[in-house]
């Protein structure tokens, strides 16, 4: 009878100790929540978050991650899976050979138009208008430097329509990549590519995970993620032993950003950092620089104290 008596007081003492250690995590998360409203609070502006380890805790965070916002170049992160998505099905390789042209149909009516020569922020494509790449570079171009001439091209084989329906397929909702870059018609129209910060997180997770089309699919967009090359956000204040696997995007009064961070030791996180009616983009993007290494300060107190 004793004895079941103190089996019976050790379960009790064990649940009691894990609820109290659940409470201190739930506790610390709302408490975190409460600074970065705090620190967003102070720009003018709408900013909304969805945050999740992806360690064993499984901890998560989210603000307004379900309200849709324009994509940006966010929308280049579905573009990159459904390309590997075509290769795994072996619709292409990456190493077929492409014609760089700068012409493109609208969705609206297939009438013609052209990208702004002076308006992309890559423009070593448009030296070889008329020659030949591969996907594959197209990709990273895409990617890396945020390339909307290679996105239009990439698009114009792969079809919108497919990349929106392997983010459902995934398990992003309401994500949507409806067009092209530029097509001026259709943004007259409302029609443009939209996001939450939970669907990006899905997609990155996916990709953290292995899990975007292949294991070895997932770690090759991993790779060209990691070359990202505007840095002014997610990674801005991290050490520089972190690395940061991303993809911002950036128009008129919007800021995002949206990777895998992944700790010296191997732990890693999704985080996503939307924005939008920004008055400042200089605030804004200090503020989410700022946010993100709340984020980093949390998870890496959370990790020492385990």
């Amino acid at each position: 009878m004793r004895k079941l008596f103190s089996l019976f007081a050790l379960g009790c003492i064990f649940f009691l100790s894990c609820n109290s250690s659940n409470k201190e995590d739930d506790d610390s998360v709302i408490k975190l929540k409460e600074k970065i409203k705090e620190r967003f609070g102070g720009v003018e502006g709408d900013f909304a978050i969805a945050f999740k380890s992806l360690t064993s805790d499984s901890t998560s965070l989210f603000l307004k991650e379900k309200e849709n916002f324009h994509a940006a170049s966010t929308m280049k992160t579905p573009v990159m899976i459904e390309l590997y998505k075509q290769v795994a099905i072996g619709n292409l390789s990456l190493e077929d050979s492409v014609e760089i042209i700068n012409e493109f149909k609208s969705i609206v009516d297939g009438s013609p138009y052209a990208m702004d020569l002076n308006v992309d922020s890559q423009e070593g494509l448009y030296h070889k208008i008329g020659q030949k790449t591969t996907f594959r570079e197209l990709n990273y171009q895409m990617i890396t430097m945020s390339s909307n001439l290679a996105t239009n091209i990439l698009i114009d084989h792969l079809d919108a329509k497919k990349v929106t329906q392997t983010m459902r397929d995934m398990g992003a909702a309401d994500i949507l990549v409806l067009r092209g870059v530029e097509d001026l018609k259709a943004y007259e129209l409302g029609m443009s590519n939209t996001t939450t910060a939970v669907d990006l997180m899905i997609l990155m997770e996916s990709i953290a995970t292995g899990k975007a089309v292949s294991e070895q699919a997932s770690d090759e967009m991993f790779k060209v993620l990691l070359d990202q090359h505007f840095n002014e956000l997610i990674p801005a204040h991290l050490p520089d032993d972190v690395i940061v696997a991303h993809k911002t995007g950036s128009i008129t009064g919007v800021q995002h950003d949206s990777g895998i961070v992944r700790l010296p030791n191997g732990d890693q996180y999704v985080l996503v950092i939307l924005s939008k009616n920004l008055s400042s983009i200089d605030d804004g993007v200090k503020a989410i620089a700022d946010v993100s290494k709340m984020i980093y300060d949390f998870v890496t107190k959370n990790e020492k104290s385990n």
